[in-house]
């Protein structure tokens, strides 16, 4: 992806949903297990792309013996809508671990869901292709009200100052 030389932040409308998952080889020499669980991962994310109706609405992944994906979603309902459905690629995929991995200890998984209320988020993204939340939303220019943190968190305080390239705050 194509570098945005400047700075950005990203916008988005109503509540959402972010999904950090990851998982860890425990076991070195298991690692067929941990090559199951991330080919699972990977049907996942090809399934919820084509379902746009899904609520899922992009991700971000770093590919490790420690991998960690960020999902961000519609709506909690909708996330946990996907993972219960027995017709999606999850369910199956959950209950192979349960019954394998959990008793082997050869990989551990891991999740944290972060529901985000309207307006309760701040970002910015300088020097960066499009990324995260500004990826997944509306990516902005991080100037005017959206220079400083306090400005993108939407508070008129001015309880900080924008930062110019030399290190200098602008006011």
């Amino acid at each position: 992806m194509a570098i945005v030389p400047r700075r950005l932040t990203a916008k988005i409308d109503g509540d959402f949903v972010v999904f950090l998952i990851g998982a860890r080889l425990n076991q070195w020499w298991r690692i067929t297990d941990f090559k199951w669980v991330g080919d699972a991962m990977a049907a996942m994310i090809r399934e919820l792309e084509q379902r746009p109706e899904s609520g899922f609405l992009g991700y971000e992944s770093w590919v490790s013996v420690r991998p960690v994906m960020i999902q961000y979603w519609r709506s909690s309902e909708q996330l946990i809508a996907y993972a219960r459905s027995r017709d999606a690629t999850h369910y199956p995929a959950w209950v192979r671990f349960n019954k394998e991995l959990s008793e082997r200890k050869s990989v551990g998984i891991w999740h944290e869901t972060y529901v985000v209320p309207a307006g309760s988020y701040e970002c910015v993204y300088n020097n960066m292709p499009p990324f995260g939340l500004a990826r997944v939303a509306q990516a902005l220019d991080a100037s005017g009200q959206h220079a400083t943190a306090s400005g993108r968190l939407g508070r008129t305080d001015g309880g900080d100052a924008p930062v110019s390239a030399d290190g200098v705050e602008r006011v």
